[in-house]
């Protein structure tokens, strides 16, 4: 029932441990949503009922829906606003790795 908030929050924490560093942390939250934004135009677009069903059961949607789907009210608005500065970090960092690797 809860596989995938225990899911997002082990890689998470297993990442925090492990390197310890802001950068980490925005590069894995932005790692794991579009990975699972991947997964969810697989799950919709391959006709392949087993596949869906396996994605379906065991992999939510992005980051936001699982929010969206355990919190409510301000809290749901407060993480959300969280998540949001945490992708604009991250096209910080892709837009400075960008320029850098322009010149």
């Amino acid at each position: 029932m809860y596989f995938d908030v225990i899911l997002l929050v082990a890689i998470i924490l297993l990442v925090i441990f492990c390197f310890r560093r802001f950068s980490s942390f925005v590069y894995i939250v932005a790692i794991l949503d579009i990975t699972l934004r991947i997964l969810n135009f697989i799950r919709i677009n391959v006709p392949v009922p087993e596949l869906q069903a396996l994605l379906k059961s065991y992999f939510p949607a992005s980051i936001p829906h699982v929010i969206d789907k355990y919190t409510s009210g301000i809290v749901t608005t407060v993480i959300m606003w969280g998540f949001v500065i945490i992708y604009s970090i991250f096209l910080s960092y892709v837009f400075k790795t960008f320029l850098k690797k322009r010149h």
